[in-house]
């Protein structure tokens, strides 16, 4: 049987979200046709709202519906801290643990000269410019521990190596190849509070 014209553009849809292949769309679709008219409303009411509202803190590139974000705005946060992620999802996952109450930088990825991505390509001068001054005393690197991750970390560690910042690298209680969005809480707190510096060739 031949899938209605409007059900399979739904379907089509969903395939393009991250992981999800063309036979979760189709439940997807099919969990779809069981909503009623006010459920799918809210449902689309939802997703034109936060691309309406969602925005980039100009600060730090967290998602945020107010600029700057609410942590960068928190004095209660330590702002002589930041820790630079890839992505601005990764906050939500160290934030959730609350081992960490400093600032946070987004890159907006990471490293890949293969994909044509250098430093240009990321929020590298955003973040060199939040270093001018003496209120940053320390970079924590929170890239993810893969290989363009760790070529990230290593081109700032590289970088800044002359600034007057302590440069650390969360501990390797994170999994090697592992992404921070599927670190549970325990492995954070672990990685923040057994922190290096972040040295020279320590890949």
């Amino acid at each position: 049987m031949q899938i209605p014209e409007s059900l399979d553009r739904l379907i089509q849809e969903f395939s393009k979200l991250p992981g999800i292949g063309r036979k979760t769309a189709q439940r997807l679709a099919f969990s779809m046709l069981q909503y009623t008219p006010v459920e799918a409303e809210h449902l689309a009411e939802a997703i034109l709202e936060v691309k309406q509202r969602i925005r980039y803190c100009s600060n730090c590139f967290a998602f945020t519906e107010e600029d700057p974000c609410l942590i960068c705005q928190d004095p209660r946060r330590d702002h002589s801290l930041i820790c630079v992620v890839e992505q601005p999802n990764n906050i939500f996952s160290i934030e959730k643990s609350g081992v960490f109450q400093g600032l946070y930088h987004v890159l907006m990825g990471a490293i890949s000269p293969l994909d044509g991505i250098g430093p240009d390509q990321l929020k590298f001068r955003e973040l060199e410019q939040r270093l001018e001054g003496d209120e940053v005393q320390e970079l924590i690197l929170a890239t993810h521990p893969t290989v363009k991750g760790e070529a990230t970390a290593l081109f700032l560690q590289q970088a800044f190596e002359s600034k007057h910042v302590k440069i650390t690298r969360l501990a390797r209680g994170i999994p090697a190849g592992g992404d921070l969005e599927y670190v549970d809480d325990v492995t954070l707190i672990e990685a923040f509070s057994g922190r290096q510096r972040f040295n020279k060739g320590e890949v």
